[in-house]
């Protein structure tokens, strides 16, 4: 076996089998092959794996079942676990290789060169031949590939094999260009867009063992990035199309953009769902929630979204948009557009409670398009002004005091205690209670007192910033199916009257009600007497004096003990948004997916986003200036809902609940 490499066929497996310096090309038949080793030992290679294999008799029976490399060797047989081959076997060139295009060929060749460590220097590289030879002077390898007659293919014409030079001993590789670091991470960068440049340059020296520079595995992202997704340019000139797909996929759901300037240059982007439309207006409670996360892309922009709540106090985005900038006419016409997709007008206008930050924008757009609406601010956003204003914690304490009392005087109460503290009277000139104190705003917020759609637009930004703008808007299509599909499965699975969460604020109403007397007045009104306050429930109105009911949606204690006391089932008596009925309603509709752009048509006949071939949508005017973005780093503790101040109605002290109370009889 002189100068000869055996490789074995068996049916869809093969091994390559080498013997010290001699190599032959066998095939075999019934899957199996006789090598004759020198030195007693065959090194075995399967596909991407090789084993080292000590010979008996000088001769090893090699056989490949489904991966495996099975040997043979007198009356044993041992089934070897493959180990990684460090070249692999398409590294190599032979003689009839076929390439489907120039392209194809010189690619492969420099990859090759690249893995086997040695420098290449192209000698003729045209449309129809391609010829290279190692740099090496003296070495003789070399390749002629050449395109065959009357097909698109090339083919290795000649080929001399064999390396007589040292190859690169550093790790700098003339062939490990930004074309190369491109091919190299593109298929890491499908499953993970948001890999660092540090990231890809450590990969490919550990993986290739070549050293690139930051700005070549930087570069490199960027045209892989194009070759994927496609380039930011080809996102903006794809909207028009894409918009259209949408309305064509999921009708009922509501895609229109605009373009500014004599360029057409792209402004804004507003996209609604018929799913999320649909499970916001017959299931969802009349709550929405509005806010923005920052785009650190090329052409930099802002992601808007409004939200809803779910029963289950999950997030459940009803209408999101892409602007070019954060401004007043932008919020306008997103606030505006949310307003035409729910169909409300000032006759027959739902009342809605909206919760945003203190931005002058949203509050001039929500007054301007829901003027009917209750607009509160956000807890966790006033909290912070009232932290850094102040800065004292015994402070802030009875300031969230303040926040969660249920009527006027609790918070009174607490008001006064602050002022002897401190003078908090010009704070609240700025910030004025109604706008975020339980007691005195006049809408419904059902608990929910501070933003959660913020931690979900701030991983969207991050995720999306580099994406193409018809890529961000499927990224979230599919984050938004994901979510449809999960919580409707769940949906199903429930056998309950009311969600888990509203289940459990029950029962502890439930729990604590047994401490209290009830007087029955009529048919629908109860004095529950404790042993602090007396309280005043009103079955048929929903009402209670301590004003949780109203607030929260669902009985509160003093509620619970009225309902059971006339064998009546709190449960029947929660806002029908907790029910779990509402909530298979809410995600009963689905999210279609959208075709793939090959099967785009060129034009529309939708009366809003018409897109014409002689209309193209052109990137923003506004780009990210030169350097590293400043990265806004969200702290997700920030995010979480800060811990409501438990007072016992029986000791007044805080930390504890009546129920639990030490000094309960």
């Amino acid at each position: 076996m002189e100068d000869s490499q055996i490789l074995v066929h068996a049916e869809d497996s093969q091994a390559l089998v080498r013997a010290e310096d001699s190599q032959a090309l066998v095939h075999a038949e019934d899957s199996q092959a006789l090598v004759h080793a020198e030195d007693s030992q065959a090194l075995v290679q399967a596909e991407d794996t090789q084993v080292l294999v000590p010979a008996e008799d000088n001769q090893v029976l090699v056989q490949v079942e489904d991966g495996d490399v099975l040997v043979e060797g007198d009356e044993d047989q041992i089934l070897l676990e493959p180990e990684k081959d460090p070249v692999p076997r398409e590294q190599f060139l032979f003689i009839g290789q076929e390439f489907t295009n120039v392209d194809t060929c010189r690619s492969a060749i420099k990859d090759m060169a690249v893995a086997l460590h040695f420098q290449l220097r192209v000698v003729k590289s045209d449309r129809s031949r391609f010829i290279a030879k190692c740099n090496t002077e003296g070495c003789p390898w070399r390749v002629h590939v050449a395109k065959c007659h009357g097909v698109p293919t090339f083919t290795v014409r000649t080929l001399q094999g064999e390396h007589t030079c040292e190859g690169v001993q550093d790790l700098h590789h003339q062939q490990a260009t930004v074309n190369w670091v491109a091919r190299s991470v593109e298929a890491r960068l499908r499953d993970n867009p948001q890999i660092k440049p540090k990231e890809i340059l450590q990969d490919i020296r550990d993986q290739h063992g070549v050293a690139v520079s930051y700005m070549q595995a930087w570069r490199g992202k960027e045209r892989s990035m194009a070759a994927v997704h496609g380039t930011l340019e080809d996102g903006y000139r794809l909207l028009p199309a894409y918009c259209d797909q949408i309305g064509k996929t999921n009708p009922g759901s509501v895609a229109v953009y605009k373009g500014a300037g004599p360029e057409n240059s792209f402004q804004r982007l507003f996209v609604s769902f018929h799913a999320s439309i649909y499970g916001f207006l017959n299931a969802c409670r009349p709550l929405l929630e509005i806010d923005k996360a920052d785009l650190k892309g090329k052409y930099l922009g802002t992601l808007l979204c409004a939200s809803a709540v779910d029963a289950d106090h999950m997030m459940f985005p009803v209408a999101f948009g892409v602007v070019d900038s954060e401004s007043d006419e932008n919020w306008m016409w997103f606030i505006s557009e949310l307003r035409k997709m729910l169909g409300v007008n000032t006759d027959k206008m739902p009342v809605f409670t909206i919760i945003s930050e203190r931005q002058p924008q949203v509050v001039e757009a929500v007054e301007v398009n829901f003027p009917t609406a209750f607009h509160g601010f956000c807890l966790r956003y006033v909290s912070e002004n009232f932290r850094e204003e102040f800065k004292s914690p015994k402070l802030l304490n009875l300031f969230w005091g303040a926040v969660y009392a249920l009527t006027t005087a609790e918070f009174d109460s607490k008001v006064k205690d602050m002022m002897q503290v401190q003078d908090v009277m010009p704070w609240f000139q700025i910030f004025p209670p109604n706008l975020w104190a339980v007691a005195y705003f006049e809408g419904i917020r059902y608990g929910h007192f501070s933003l959660g759609i913020t931690e979900i637009l701030y991983n969207w930004a991050l995720e999306c910033h580099e994406l193409p703008i018809v890529q961000t808007v499927e990224y979230i299509r599919h984050q938004l199916t994901c979510w449809f599909t999960e919580r409707h499965n769940l949906a199903l699975s429930l056998n309950s009257v009311l969600v888990p969460s509203a289940e459990k604020l029950i029962s502890e109403s439930i729990s604590d009600s047994r401490c209290y007397q009830v007087l029955r007045a009529n048919k629908v009104e109860f004095e529950i007497v404790s042993s602090e306050r007396t309280n005043i429930v009103d079955t048929q109105t929903r009402f209670c004096s301590c004003r949780r009911w109203q607030i929260y949606g669902i009985p509160c204690a003093h509620a619970a003990a009225a309902l059971l006391s006339c064998g009546e089932d709190p449960r029947l008596y929660a806002h029908d948004c907790f029910s779990v009925m509402k909530y298979r309603e809410t995600y009963s509709q689905r999210i279609y997916p959208i075709p793939d752009r090959i099967h785009w048509s060129n034009s529309s006949s939708g009366p809003r986003g018409l897109y014409k071939s002689d209309m193209i949508l052109r990137p923003p005017k506004i780009r990210r200036p030169p350097g590293r973005p400043k990265m806004k780093i969200l702290k997700m503790e920030s995010l979480k809902r800060p811990k409501r101040i438990v007072q016992c109605g029986r000791c007044h002290l805080l930390g504890h609940s009546q129920k639990k109370c030490s000094l309960r009889s």
